[in-house]
């Protein structure tokens, strides 16, 4: 049974893995023993991870996305020689005298407003009144702001000379008629949004958001409409990690849980293929008896398991399954090994399936407020608070232990501080890497 499940085909998915990489078929075991650096684990999938078929998808739909086609714009912007005050639309030549203290009065034969579909022509020595954005009338060459008149209305006294062409917005000057308005690769905001609306593109054709669908396992799980009993514990990584996925651009969607049963998760894996760009497990990884993940997915396609040197997450899964080669992330099941092995490894893919040019966060460096122990070989991820100095610098202290179920100082963090694998200890007042997180306003 599935929860807010996705129903597009996924053929636009165009992901083939490796043929040369080194991964097993789910199931079969490998040396426990040897830690695979993240780096290296973190390229298995980078290089793997194909692309998603662009769609045409309307503006707003299209917002946040990446432009997978050249836009050339049929028409001039502005369209028309325009107003770009209100005031009078002049002759530059018959005020080029005016002064404040000897104003030019010149008649008043008419009014332009916006939206005018027809303007009659204007005559030496004669001006008409115009709104913002009202087309030029012929014969007339600048426009006198009302602040530098009289405001009369049958004549009017002008106070000031002005310059050919000031205050009038040229046609095309914004840009030209068979001109590139966007390229491939654009990121649609607001701003440019409003430019494909400006040269009439209400679709558009872009990289799609990747549809993640997230399953939890473990026959430990309730969900939230239960309270847990002896021995149970309430999903909470199903929410959680389709939470980041649809930070990280995605549509995602959680599946219900799926309890440790064999058959159970094939069949719901097998259901989910057809209608996801990525699939996410959480649970199942490890070492123990009942972990029927990787005992599963060796019937559905090749998933490389293996121990990746950082903490918490060392147990990690990453393949395809089915025809269609869809990747799967088999991610541990506590919940903060969880969403870190989330923010190494499958955020980036899902950027790099958005077509993103920089598919992880940017670290900076900051000043460590405390002592830092960490295992020697592993790479560290710990849970931190950062700080902004008056002076401009980050600083960062650790929040809650280093244990991998403490929910609420994850909740309460703001970055994840990263004690690199030949680091055993960082002291008070050494710079350390910091992967900021979504900082809370406050």
């Amino acid at each position: 049974m599935t929860e807010n499940s996705p129903d597009s085909p996924t053929e636009r998915l165009g992901v083939v893995p490796d043929a040369g990489s080194s991964g097993v078929a789910a199931g079969t075991r490998q040396d426990e023993s040897a830690l695979r650096p993240v780096a290296e684990h973190l390229a298995k999938v980078l290089d793997t991870i194909g692309s998603i078929d662009p769609i045409q998808l309307t503006l707003l739909d299209a917002q946040g996305l990446l432009l997978a086609e050249q836009i050339i714009s049929d028409r001039p912007l502005p369209g028309f020689d325009n107003a770009a005050m209100d005031g009078y639309a002049v002759r530059a030549v018959d005020v080029r005298q005016a002064t404040d203290d000897k104003p030019i009065v010149l008649p008043v034969v008419g009014d332009v407003v916006a939206g005018a579909r027809s303007v009659s022509g204007m005559g030496p020595g004669l001006c008409m009144r115009i709104m913002t954005g009202a087309p030029i009338p012929p014969g007339a060459d600048a426009v006198i702001g009302l602040e530098d008149t009289d405001r009369g209305v049958a004549r009017v006294a002008i106070h000031r000379s002005v310059r050919t062409g000031e205050s009038v917005r040229r046609a095309g000057e914004d840009l030209a008629a068979g001109a590139v308005a966007l390229g491939p690769g654009a990121a649609l905001g607001p701003q440019q949004i409003g430019l494909l609306a400006a040269t009439g593109h209400d679709r558009v054709l872009v990289r799609p958001r990747p549809r993640v669908v997230v399953i939890s396992t473990g026959s430990e799980l309730v969900d939230l409409n239960r309270i847990p009993g002896f021995g149970e514990v309430s999903d909470v990584n199903s929410y959680m990690l389709a939470s980041a996925a649809r930070d990280a651009g995605a549509d995602a969607y959680r599946v219900g849980i799926i309890p440790d049963d064999h058959a159970r998760l094939l069949d719901v894996l097998d259901s989910q293929l057809l209608r996801a760009d990525v699939i996410i497990t959480t649970g199942g990884v490890s070492m123990g008896a009942y972990d029927v993940v990787k005992e599963a997915l060796g019937q559905l396609g090749t998933v490389d398991f293996a121990r990746v040197a950082m903490q918490p997450g060392m147990s990690q899964g990453f393949g395809y399954l089915g025809r269609d080669h869809t990747p799967i992330f088999c991610l541990p099941g506590n919940p903060v090994s969880s969403l870190v092995s989330f923010e190494v490894f499958v955020r980036p893919a899902i950027r790099k399936l958005l077509g993103k040019r920089n598919v992880q966060r940017q670290s900076l460096q900051a000043i460590a407020l405390e002592r830092m122990e960490s295992p020697s070989g592993l790479r560290q991820y710990r849970r931190g608070l950062l700080h902004r100095e008056p002076d401009g610098r980050y600083s960062v202290s650790l929040i809650g232990g280093q244990a991998s179920h403490l929910i609420a100082s994850m909740a309460a963090s703001n970055c994840l501080v990263i004690i690199e694998e030949d680091v055993t200890e960082v002291v008070p007042g050494s710079r350390v890497t910091v992967l900021p997180l979504m900082l809370a306003q406050r």
